[in-house]
Protein backbone atom coordinates (compact mmCIF):
# COMPACT_ATOMS: atom_id res chain seq x y z
CA UNK A 1 0.00 0.00 0.00
CA UNK A 2 1.59 3.13 -1.30
CA UNK A 3 1.14 6.17 0.57
CA UNK A 4 -1.43 7.84 -1.54
CA UNK A 5 -3.68 5.10 -0.39
CA UNK A 6 -2.61 5.21 2.93
CA UNK A 7 -3.33 9.57 2.92
CA UNK A 8 -7.01 9.01 1.81
CA UNK A 9 -7.65 5.83 4.33
CA UNK A 10 -6.70 8.23 6.94
CA UNK A 11 -8.39 11.13 5.81
CA UNK A 12 -11.89 9.06 4.96
CA UNK A 13 -10.95 7.49 9.03
CA UNK A 14 -11.15 11.18 10.00
CA UNK A 15 -14.03 12.44 7.92
CA UNK A 16 -15.60 9.23 9.78
CA UNK A 17 -14.45 10.40 13.29
CA UNK A 18 -15.69 14.08 12.78
CA UNK A 19 -18.71 13.36 11.38
CA UNK A 20 -19.64 11.10 14.38
CA UNK A 21 -18.28 13.01 16.65
CA UNK A 22 -20.94 16.14 15.67
CA UNK A 23 -23.77 13.59 15.53
CA UNK A 24 -23.04 12.96 19.14
CA UNK A 25 -22.64 16.64 20.07
CA UNK A 26 -25.60 17.35 18.27
CA UNK A 27 -27.94 14.30 19.11
CA UNK A 28 -26.60 13.28 22.93
CA UNK A 29 -28.42 15.21 25.70
CA UNK A 30 -26.71 13.21 28.57
CA UNK A 31 -23.08 14.44 29.11
CA UNK A 32 -21.39 11.22 30.31
CA UNK A 33 -22.77 9.27 27.03
CA UNK A 34 -21.72 11.66 25.22
CA UNK A 35 -18.36 11.75 27.00
CA UNK A 36 -18.19 8.24 26.59
CA UNK A 37 -18.94 7.51 22.81
CA UNK A 38 -16.98 10.43 21.75
CA UNK A 39 -14.02 8.63 23.64
CA UNK A 40 -14.33 5.79 22.06
CA UNK A 41 -14.60 7.15 18.69
CA UNK A 42 -11.29 8.36 19.10
CA UNK A 43 -9.90 5.84 20.75
CA UNK A 44 -10.97 2.94 18.60
CA UNK A 45 -11.79 5.12 15.56
CA UNK A 46 -13.18 1.74 13.37
CA UNK A 47 -14.68 -0.15 16.25
CA UNK A 48 -15.58 3.05 18.09
CA UNK A 49 -17.91 4.79 14.81
CA UNK A 50 -19.55 1.40 14.04
CA UNK A 51 -20.78 0.46 17.20
CA UNK A 52 -22.13 4.06 17.45
CA UNK A 53 -23.71 3.81 14.44
CA UNK A 54 -25.35 0.22 15.11
CA UNK A 55 -26.08 1.10 18.49
CA UNK A 56 -25.83 4.65 19.82
CA UNK A 57 -28.33 6.37 17.23
CA UNK A 58 -32.03 6.37 17.86
CA UNK A 59 -33.54 5.83 14.71
CA UNK A 60 -37.15 4.88 15.83
CA UNK A 61 -39.42 8.17 15.15
CA UNK A 62 -43.40 7.10 15.57
CA UNK A 63 -46.59 9.08 14.50
CA UNK A 64 -48.39 8.74 17.84
CA UNK A 65 -51.90 8.09 18.25
CA UNK A 66 -53.08 10.10 21.00
CA UNK A 67 -56.06 10.92 22.23
CA UNK A 68 -56.93 14.82 21.71
CA UNK A 69 -56.69 16.56 25.53
CA UNK A 70 -53.85 18.21 25.50
CA UNK A 71 -54.05 21.91 26.46
CA UNK A 72 -57.45 21.16 28.38
CA UNK A 73 -57.62 21.49 31.92
CA UNK A 74 -57.47 18.04 33.90
CA UNK A 75 -59.82 19.08 36.29
CA UNK A 76 -62.35 19.21 33.57
CA UNK A 77 -61.74 16.33 32.43
CA UNK A 78 -61.64 14.19 35.91
CA UNK A 79 -65.34 15.13 35.79
CA UNK A 80 -65.18 16.46 39.24
CA UNK A 81 -64.19 19.89 41.35
CA UNK A 82 -60.79 21.08 42.16
CA UNK A 83 -62.22 20.24 46.01
CA UNK A 84 -63.57 17.05 45.35
CA UNK A 85 -60.41 15.96 44.09
CA UNK A 86 -57.98 17.49 46.99
CA UNK A 87 -60.09 15.54 49.08
CA UNK A 88 -59.40 12.54 47.79
CA UNK A 89 -55.56 12.98 47.58
CA UNK A 90 -53.26 14.25 50.06
CA UNK A 91 -52.00 17.69 49.20
CA UNK A 92 -48.07 16.92 48.29
CA UNK A 93 -49.58 14.11 46.14
CA UNK A 94 -51.61 16.82 44.03
CA UNK A 95 -47.98 18.28 43.47
CA UNK A 96 -47.56 14.91 41.64
CA UNK A 97 -50.80 14.61 39.94
CA UNK A 98 -49.80 18.34 38.24
CA UNK A 99 -46.35 17.18 37.14
CA UNK A 100 -47.95 13.78 35.71
CA UNK A 101 -49.90 15.75 33.42
CA UNK A 102 -47.10 17.99 32.60
CA UNK A 103 -44.93 15.67 31.95
CA UNK A 104 -47.24 13.18 29.88
CA UNK A 105 -51.01 15.25 29.22
CA UNK A 106 -53.56 12.63 29.51
CA UNK A 107 -56.54 12.56 32.05
CA UNK A 108 -56.93 10.31 34.79
CA UNK A 109 -59.60 7.68 34.35
CA UNK A 110 -61.81 7.60 37.09
CA UNK A 111 -63.82 4.38 38.55
CA UNK A 112 -61.25 1.52 37.61
CA UNK A 113 -60.84 -1.19 39.70
CA UNK A 114 -57.78 -3.45 39.78
CA UNK A 115 -57.24 -6.65 41.22
CA UNK A 116 -53.09 -7.92 42.22
CA UNK A 117 -52.66 -11.08 41.03
CA UNK A 118 -48.98 -13.39 42.52
CA UNK A 119 -47.00 -15.19 40.66
CA UNK A 120 -48.63 -17.15 37.12
CA UNK A 121 -49.95 -19.60 39.58
CA UNK A 122 -52.88 -17.26 40.13
CA UNK A 123 -52.68 -14.65 36.91
CA UNK A 124 -52.38 -17.00 33.95
CA UNK A 125 -55.58 -19.18 34.69
CA UNK A 126 -57.56 -16.04 35.03
CA UNK A 127 -56.20 -14.61 31.85
CA UNK A 128 -56.90 -18.03 30.15
CA UNK A 129 -60.53 -18.00 31.26
CA UNK A 130 -61.14 -14.81 30.26
CA UNK A 131 -59.34 -14.85 26.89
CA UNK A 132 -61.64 -18.26 26.21
CA UNK A 133 -64.71 -16.09 27.27
CA UNK A 134 -63.64 -13.53 24.67
CA UNK A 135 -66.28 -12.88 21.86
CA UNK A 136 -64.47 -9.22 20.30
CA UNK A 137 -61.39 -8.87 20.75
CA UNK A 138 -57.97 -10.43 22.18
CA UNK A 139 -55.20 -7.91 22.44
CA UNK A 140 -51.76 -9.22 23.53
CA UNK A 141 -48.82 -7.35 23.91
CA UNK A 142 -45.39 -9.49 25.36
CA UNK A 143 -41.64 -9.11 25.72
CA UNK A 144 -41.45 -12.83 26.71
CA UNK A 145 -44.19 -15.28 25.42
CA UNK A 146 -42.53 -18.31 25.76
CA UNK A 147 -43.99 -21.43 23.94
CA UNK A 148 -43.48 -23.56 26.92
CA UNK A 149 -45.65 -25.36 29.63
CA UNK A 150 -47.22 -21.65 29.95
CA UNK A 151 -47.51 -20.79 26.99
CA UNK A 152 -49.05 -24.00 26.14
CA UNK A 153 -51.65 -23.10 28.48
CA UNK A 154 -53.15 -20.03 26.61
CA UNK A 155 -53.28 -22.02 23.20
CA UNK A 156 -56.72 -23.53 24.04
CA UNK A 157 -57.98 -20.35 25.22
CA UNK A 158 -56.66 -18.45 22.01
CA UNK A 159 -58.19 -21.26 19.91
CA UNK A 160 -61.58 -20.59 21.28
CA UNK A 161 -61.70 -16.90 21.33
CA UNK A 162 -61.33 -17.05 17.35
CA UNK A 163 -64.11 -19.56 17.42
CA UNK A 164 -66.51 -16.95 19.23
CA UNK A 165 -65.61 -14.92 16.56
CA UNK A 166 -63.18 -12.59 18.27
CA UNK A 167 -60.24 -10.83 16.65
CA UNK A 168 -57.12 -11.85 17.81
CA UNK A 169 -54.06 -9.87 17.77
CA UNK A 170 -50.63 -10.69 19.65
CA UNK A 171 -47.51 -8.47 19.05
CA UNK A 172 -44.33 -9.95 20.72
CA UNK A 173 -40.75 -8.57 20.64
CA UNK A 174 -38.10 -9.63 18.12
CA UNK A 175 -35.57 -10.39 21.17
CA UNK A 176 -37.89 -11.58 23.54
CA UNK A 177 -39.76 -13.68 20.88
CA UNK A 178 -36.42 -16.55 20.72
CA UNK A 179 -35.96 -16.72 24.58
CA UNK A 180 -37.85 -19.94 23.54
CA UNK A 181 -37.56 -22.59 21.07
CA UNK A 182 -39.48 -23.42 18.75
CA UNK A 183 -41.08 -19.89 19.49
CA UNK A 184 -44.60 -19.10 20.27
CA UNK A 185 -45.11 -17.82 16.58
CA UNK A 186 -45.13 -21.85 15.40
CA UNK A 187 -47.42 -22.67 17.89
CA UNK A 188 -50.05 -19.99 17.06
CA UNK A 189 -49.68 -20.14 13.68
CA UNK A 190 -52.29 -22.92 12.88
CA UNK A 191 -54.77 -20.44 14.47
CA UNK A 192 -56.33 -19.80 11.62
CA UNK A 193 -57.57 -15.89 12.12
CA UNK A 194 -54.87 -15.04 14.53
CA UNK A 195 -53.14 -12.04 13.99
CA UNK A 196 -49.00 -12.08 14.66
CA UNK A 197 -46.55 -9.48 14.78
CA UNK A 198 -42.84 -9.03 15.42
CA UNK A 199 -41.75 -5.65 17.33
CA UNK A 200 -38.48 -5.10 15.37
CA UNK A 201 -36.88 -9.02 14.43
CA UNK A 202 -33.62 -9.29 16.19
CA UNK A 203 -32.42 -11.50 13.69
CA UNK A 204 -32.89 -9.57 11.06
CA UNK A 205 -30.23 -7.53 9.39
CA UNK A 206 -32.40 -4.53 8.49
CA UNK A 207 -33.38 -3.96 12.10
CA UNK A 208 -29.55 -4.74 14.07
CA UNK A 209 -29.37 -0.89 14.42
CA UNK A 210 -32.62 -1.13 16.63
CA UNK A 211 -31.19 -4.62 18.62
CA UNK A 212 -31.18 -2.57 21.48
CA UNK A 213 -34.35 -0.81 21.64
CA UNK A 214 -37.07 -3.18 22.93
CA UNK A 215 -40.46 -3.72 23.40
CA UNK A 216 -40.52 -4.25 27.32
CA UNK A 217 -44.58 -3.81 27.68
CA UNK A 218 -46.44 -6.27 28.77
CA UNK A 219 -50.54 -6.04 28.52
CA UNK A 220 -53.64 -8.06 27.85
CA UNK A 221 -57.05 -6.01 26.75
CA UNK A 222 -59.68 -8.70 26.15
CA UNK A 223 -63.31 -7.19 24.98
CA UNK A 224 -62.76 -3.84 26.10
CA UNK A 225 -63.57 -4.73 29.38
CA UNK A 226 -60.84 -6.69 31.22
CA UNK A 227 -57.05 -5.93 30.61
CA UNK A 228 -53.54 -7.79 32.49
CA UNK A 229 -51.69 -5.37 32.69
CA UNK A 230 -48.02 -5.24 34.68
CA UNK A 231 -44.61 -6.68 34.12
CA UNK A 232 -45.08 -10.40 34.22
CA UNK A 233 -44.00 -12.45 31.05
CA UNK A 234 -45.64 -15.41 30.00
CA UNK A 235 -43.01 -18.16 30.98
CA UNK A 236 -43.20 -21.53 33.22
CA UNK A 237 -40.79 -20.15 35.26
CA UNK A 238 -43.83 -17.93 36.41
CA UNK A 239 -45.61 -21.08 37.80
CA UNK A 240 -44.28 -22.20 40.86
CA UNK A 241 -46.00 -25.07 41.66
CA UNK A 242 -44.62 -26.98 38.56
CA UNK A 243 -41.34 -26.28 39.89
CA UNK A 244 -39.23 -25.04 37.10
CA UNK A 245 -35.48 -25.08 36.50
CA UNK A 246 -35.46 -21.23 37.24
CA UNK A 247 -38.59 -19.84 38.99
CA UNK A 248 -39.70 -16.85 38.83
CA UNK A 249 -41.95 -14.81 41.23
CA UNK A 250 -44.05 -11.60 40.18
CA UNK A 251 -46.84 -9.86 40.44
CA UNK A 252 -49.19 -8.56 37.83
CA UNK A 253 -52.86 -6.72 37.73
CA UNK A 254 -56.52 -7.35 36.29
CA UNK A 255 -58.00 -3.91 35.33
CA UNK A 256 -61.28 -3.21 34.50
CA UNK A 257 -62.63 0.37 33.54
CA UNK A 258 -61.94 3.12 31.38
CA UNK A 259 -58.41 3.25 31.68
CA UNK A 260 -58.65 0.59 29.52
CA UNK A 261 -58.98 2.94 26.43
CA UNK A 262 -55.48 4.23 27.08
CA UNK A 263 -54.15 1.03 26.80
CA UNK A 264 -56.03 0.14 24.21
CA UNK A 265 -54.50 3.52 22.28
CA UNK A 266 -51.17 2.14 23.46
CA UNK A 267 -51.37 -1.09 21.95
CA UNK A 268 -52.82 0.55 18.40
CA UNK A 269 -49.67 2.74 18.27
CA UNK A 270 -47.55 -0.30 18.80
CA UNK A 271 -49.62 -2.57 16.21
CA UNK A 272 -49.43 0.34 13.93
CA UNK A 273 -45.96 0.83 14.30
CA UNK A 274 -44.89 -2.77 13.46
CA UNK A 275 -47.55 -3.71 10.70
CA UNK A 276 -48.64 -0.25 9.18
CA UNK A 277 -51.76 -1.53 9.46
CA UNK A 278 -53.68 0.96 11.59
CA UNK A 279 -56.67 -0.11 13.28
CA UNK A 280 -59.37 0.97 15.88
CA UNK A 281 -59.68 -1.30 18.76
CA UNK A 282 -63.19 -2.23 20.78
CA UNK A 283 -61.75 -0.35 23.47
CA UNK A 284 -61.03 2.60 21.99
CA UNK A 285 -64.26 2.66 19.34
CA UNK A 286 -66.50 2.26 22.71
CA UNK A 287 -64.74 5.11 25.06
CA UNK A 288 -68.50 6.67 26.00
CA UNK A 289 -69.73 3.07 27.39
CA UNK A 290 -67.16 2.59 30.05
CA UNK A 291 -68.58 2.62 32.88
CA UNK A 292 -67.06 3.05 36.54
CA UNK A 293 -66.55 0.27 37.94
CA UNK A 294 -65.21 1.03 40.97
CA UNK A 295 -62.79 3.67 42.93
CA UNK A 296 -59.46 3.53 41.46
CA UNK A 297 -58.56 6.88 39.60
CA UNK A 298 -55.32 5.39 37.53
CA UNK A 299 -53.95 6.67 33.52
CA UNK A 300 -51.19 4.68 32.06
CA UNK A 301 -47.76 6.58 31.17
CA UNK A 302 -45.96 5.45 27.86
CA UNK A 303 -42.26 5.66 27.70
CA UNK A 304 -39.78 4.75 25.41
CA UNK A 305 -36.83 6.34 23.34
CA UNK A 306 -38.82 8.19 20.74
CA UNK A 307 -41.89 11.12 21.48
CA UNK A 308 -42.01 9.59 25.16
CA UNK A 309 -38.65 9.66 26.18
CA UNK A 310 -37.49 9.78 29.64
CA UNK A 311 -41.35 9.96 31.46
CA UNK A 312 -41.45 7.05 33.65
CA UNK A 313 -38.29 8.18 35.05
CA UNK A 314 -39.20 11.68 35.62
CA UNK A 315 -42.61 10.58 37.62
CA UNK A 316 -39.91 8.51 40.02
CA UNK A 317 -38.08 11.40 40.44
CA UNK A 318 -41.03 13.55 41.21
CA UNK A 319 -42.64 11.09 43.16
CA UNK A 320 -39.40 10.97 45.43
CA UNK A 321 -39.91 14.90 45.52
CA UNK A 322 -43.18 14.57 46.86
CA UNK A 323 -43.21 11.71 49.12
CA UNK A 324 -43.99 12.95 52.57
CA UNK A 325 -44.21 9.55 54.63
CA UNK A 326 -42.70 6.70 52.71
CA UNK A 327 -41.46 5.45 49.59
CA UNK A 328 -41.59 1.61 48.62
CA UNK A 329 -39.81 0.17 45.62
CA UNK A 330 -39.90 -3.07 44.64
CA UNK A 331 -37.59 -4.02 41.44
CA UNK A 332 -35.38 -7.12 40.02
CA UNK A 333 -32.89 -4.74 38.74
CA UNK A 334 -31.56 -1.51 40.38
CA UNK A 335 -29.04 0.22 38.37
CA UNK A 336 -30.97 4.13 38.48
CA UNK A 337 -28.33 7.18 37.37
CA UNK A 338 -26.73 9.60 39.91
CA UNK A 339 -30.20 11.37 39.76
CA UNK A 340 -32.40 9.03 40.95
CA UNK A 341 -29.68 7.81 43.60
CA UNK A 342 -29.79 11.94 44.64
CA UNK A 343 -33.42 12.12 44.58
CA UNK A 344 -33.83 8.81 47.07
CA UNK A 345 -30.80 10.36 49.63
CA UNK A 346 -32.31 13.71 49.96
CA UNK A 347 -36.05 11.79 50.25
CA UNK A 348 -34.55 9.71 53.02
CA UNK A 349 -32.75 12.99 54.70
CA UNK A 350 -36.19 14.70 54.73
CA UNK A 351 -36.95 11.97 56.80
CA UNK A 352 -39.50 9.77 54.36
CA UNK A 353 -38.78 5.96 54.96
CA UNK A 354 -37.37 4.12 52.01
CA UNK A 355 -37.45 1.25 51.49
CA UNK A 356 -35.96 -0.81 48.27
CA UNK A 357 -36.93 -4.73 47.91
CA UNK A 358 -34.20 -6.28 45.42
CA UNK A 359 -33.29 -10.24 44.49
CA UNK A 360 -30.70 -11.88 46.58
CA UNK A 361 -29.75 -13.66 43.52
CA UNK A 362 -30.63 -11.88 39.67
CA UNK A 363 -31.06 -13.92 37.04
CA UNK A 364 -28.60 -11.93 34.80
CA UNK A 365 -24.70 -13.01 35.38
CA UNK A 366 -22.71 -9.54 36.93
CA UNK A 367 -26.38 -7.80 38.07
CA UNK A 368 -25.71 -8.11 42.09
CA UNK A 369 -22.66 -7.08 42.12
CA UNK A 370 -23.05 -3.84 39.79
CA UNK A 371 -26.32 -3.11 42.10
CA UNK A 372 -23.91 -3.56 45.28
CA UNK A 373 -21.94 -0.56 43.92
CA UNK A 374 -24.66 1.38 44.98
CA UNK A 375 -25.56 0.11 48.50
CA UNK A 376 -22.90 1.73 50.53
CA UNK A 377 -24.03 5.18 49.12
CA UNK A 378 -27.84 4.40 50.04
CA UNK A 379 -27.28 2.51 53.67
CA UNK A 380 -25.11 5.72 54.83
CA UNK A 381 -28.55 7.88 53.76
CA UNK A 382 -30.25 5.35 55.84
CA UNK A 383 -32.09 3.79 52.93
CA UNK A 384 -33.55 0.09 53.92
CA UNK A 385 -32.40 -2.61 51.51
CA UNK A 386 -34.14 -5.85 51.42
CA UNK A 387 -32.34 -8.98 49.51
CA UNK A 388 -35.59 -10.94 48.62
CA UNK A 389 -35.63 -14.12 49.33
CA UNK A 390 -35.63 -17.08 46.56
CA UNK A 391 -37.02 -17.67 43.99
CA UNK A 392 -36.10 -14.86 42.06
CA UNK A 393 -38.35 -11.66 42.76
CA UNK A 394 -39.20 -9.71 39.19
CA UNK A 395 -42.07 -7.87 40.27
CA UNK A 396 -42.19 -3.93 40.00
CA UNK A 397 -43.55 -1.89 42.46
CA UNK A 398 -43.42 1.66 43.57
CA UNK A 399 -45.52 2.72 46.60
CA UNK A 400 -45.62 6.19 47.95
CA UNK A 401 -47.45 7.63 51.11
CA UNK A 402 -49.95 4.69 50.89
CA UNK A 403 -51.96 6.31 48.48
CA UNK A 404 -50.01 6.53 44.99
CA UNK A 405 -48.82 3.60 43.44
CA UNK A 406 -46.78 3.18 39.66
CA UNK A 407 -46.88 -0.22 38.25
CA UNK A 408 -45.63 -1.54 35.08
CA UNK A 409 -42.96 -3.05 32.67
CA UNK A 410 -40.20 -0.80 33.83
CA UNK A 411 -37.38 -1.72 35.97
CA UNK A 412 -35.44 0.96 37.51
CA UNK A 413 -32.38 0.66 35.39
CA UNK A 414 -30.61 2.80 32.62
CA UNK A 415 -32.38 -0.04 30.31
CA UNK A 416 -36.13 1.01 31.51
CA UNK A 417 -35.71 4.63 31.75
CA UNK A 418 -33.53 5.33 28.38
CA UNK A 419 -34.06 2.46 25.86
CA UNK A 420 -36.74 0.48 26.39
CA UNK A 421 -40.56 0.89 25.32
CA UNK A 422 -41.86 0.73 28.37
CA UNK A 423 -45.89 1.06 30.25
CA UNK A 424 -46.74 1.97 33.93
CA UNK A 425 -49.98 2.79 35.39
CA UNK A 426 -50.02 5.30 38.09
CA UNK A 427 -52.84 5.11 40.31
CA UNK A 428 -54.39 7.63 43.39
CA UNK A 429 -56.49 4.86 45.80
CA UNK A 430 -55.81 3.93 49.52
CA UNK A 431 -57.62 1.04 49.49
CA UNK A 432 -55.49 -0.42 46.10
CA UNK A 433 -52.29 1.23 48.38
CA UNK A 434 -53.22 -1.08 51.35
CA UNK A 435 -53.55 -4.40 49.33
CA UNK A 436 -49.99 -3.63 47.24
CA UNK A 437 -48.62 -2.96 50.69
CA UNK A 438 -49.89 -6.41 52.18
CA UNK A 439 -47.71 -7.82 49.52
CA UNK A 440 -44.97 -5.39 49.91
CA UNK A 441 -44.64 -6.48 53.56
CA UNK A 442 -44.93 -10.17 52.87
CA UNK A 443 -41.95 -9.81 50.49
CA UNK A 444 -39.99 -7.77 53.19
CA UNK A 445 -40.74 -10.86 56.00
CA UNK A 446 -39.04 -13.23 53.77
CA UNK A 447 -36.02 -11.04 53.01
CA UNK A 448 -32.30 -10.61 54.53
CA UNK A 449 -32.13 -6.74 55.59
CA UNK A 450 -28.91 -5.49 54.72
CA UNK A 451 -26.71 -4.05 57.20
CA UNK A 452 -24.68 -0.87 57.12
CA UNK A 453 -21.42 -2.87 58.05
CA UNK A 454 -21.74 -5.60 55.53
CA UNK A 455 -20.32 -2.92 52.95
CA UNK A 456 -18.28 -1.27 55.26
CA UNK A 457 -15.85 -4.35 55.13
CA UNK A 458 -16.06 -4.69 51.79
CA UNK A 459 -12.68 -5.58 50.69
CA UNK A 460 -10.61 -3.75 48.14
CA UNK A 461 -11.07 -6.32 45.21
CA UNK A 462 -14.51 -6.41 45.57
CA UNK A 463 -15.12 -3.15 45.17
CA UNK A 464 -13.19 -3.00 42.34
CA UNK A 465 -15.61 -5.71 40.69
CA UNK A 466 -18.56 -4.09 41.70
CA UNK A 467 -17.92 -0.35 40.47
CA UNK A 468 -16.56 -1.78 37.38
CA UNK A 469 -19.28 -4.15 36.69
CA UNK A 470 -21.40 -0.77 36.92
CA UNK A 471 -20.07 0.86 33.92
CA UNK A 472 -22.24 -2.00 32.22
CA UNK A 473 -25.27 -0.19 33.35
CA UNK A 474 -26.97 0.89 30.02
CA UNK A 475 -26.39 -2.61 28.51
CA UNK A 476 -27.54 -4.71 30.51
Amino acid sequence: MNILSLSIAGFLLLTLQLFVTAHIILHKEDVPSAIGWTGLVWLAPIVGSIAYILLGINRVKRKAIRLHNRGTDILTLTGKTAKEIEASIPAPLWQLLRLGYKTHPQHLALGNKLCPLTNGDEAYPRMCQTIAAATREVLIASYIFNNDRAGKMFIPALEKAVQNGAKVRMLIDGVGLNYSNPNIFRAVRKIKGLEFAVFLPSKSPINLPFVNLRNHRKMMIIDGKTAYFGGMNVSEGNLLHLHPKQPIQDVTFEVQGPVLQQMARLFEEDWTFCTRKPFSSVAARESKKHENISTTAARILPDGPDADYGKIEQMCLGALECAQKSAAIVTPYFLPENNILSALETAAKRGVKIEIILPKKSNIWGMDWAMQANFKRLLKADIHLYLASEPFDHSKIFLVDDVWLFAGSANWDVRSFKLNFESNIECFDPDLAQQVRQIIERKIKKSVFVQKTDFDRLSLAKTLRNNLLRLLTPYY
